[in-house]
C-alpha cells in the first residue's frame, strides 16, 4: 500500500430560480441557483468526491445520503469538514486540491480568490494547496444552454507518518 493517493470528483446540478448559487462555499450574484439536497454546491461536492475517492472511502450519497433531513439545505462546506474530518481518523491528509467550475453564466472570475479562501480554511490547507479555475463549455449542451453548473476536481491525499507503511 503507497502513502500517495489521487481521487477525481464530479458532480451536476441543474439551475432553477428561487435559490442562492453557492459554489465553493461562496454566495455568488446570480439570478439562479443551484437544485439539490444540500445546498447544492458542485465545486465542493466534487472535491468531497475526489477525497473520497481517493480514500476508496466510497461516494458522497453513501456518506450524506439526499433525502436524509440531517442534510437538508446544510452547507457543503460543513460536508467537506466531516469527510476531512472522516480521512484523518483513516490516516489520511489532503495534500492538494485541483478543481475546475464549468459554468457558461455567471462569470466567476470575481469569485475564484474566496472560493479558494473558504476551502483551504476549511480543508486546513495553503491557500497555494487548493486551486480553482472556472471554464465555459462553448455554448454546448445542457451547460452550455446555461441549463446546469458542473465541476471536476482531483485531489492528492497522503498517509500520516503515524500510520504509514515503510
Amino acid at each position: 500500500m503507497g502513502n500517495f493517493r489521487v481521487g477525481i470528483g464530479y458532480d451536476v446540478h441543474p439551475l432553477v430560480s428561487g435559490r442562492v448559487l453557492v459554489l465553493g462555499g461562496v454566495n455568488v450574484p446570480f439570478e439562479f441557483g443551484l437544485d439539490g439536497w444540500s445546498d447544492a454546491d458542485v465545486l465542493t461536492h466534487a472535491i468531497i468526491e475526489a477525497m473520497l475517492g481517493a480514500a476508496g472511502m466510497g461516494d458522497i450519497g453513501t456518506h450524506f445520503p439526499p433525502g436524509d433531513m440531517r442534510y437538508e439545505n446544510i452547507s457543503s462546506l460543513v460536508l467537506l469538514g466531516k469527510v476531512r474530518e472522516k480521512l484523518e481518523k483513516a490516516g489520511w491528509h489532503v495534500v492538494n486540491i485541483d478543481s475546475t467550475v464549468v459554468a457558461e453564466q455567471p462569470k466567476l472570475k470575481e469569485n475564484i480568490e474566496p472560493m479558494r479562501q473558504q476551502l483551504s480554511r476549511t480543508l486546513g490547507l495553503e491557500h497555494d494547496c487548493v486551486s480553482v479555475k472556472a471554464s465555459t463549455n462553448n455554448g454546448l449542451g445542457y451547460l452550455g444552454r446555461v441549463e446546469g453548473i458542473a465541476a471536476y476536481s482531483v485531489t492528492l491525499i497522503e498517509r500520516n507518518e503515524k500510520t504509514s507503511y515503510k
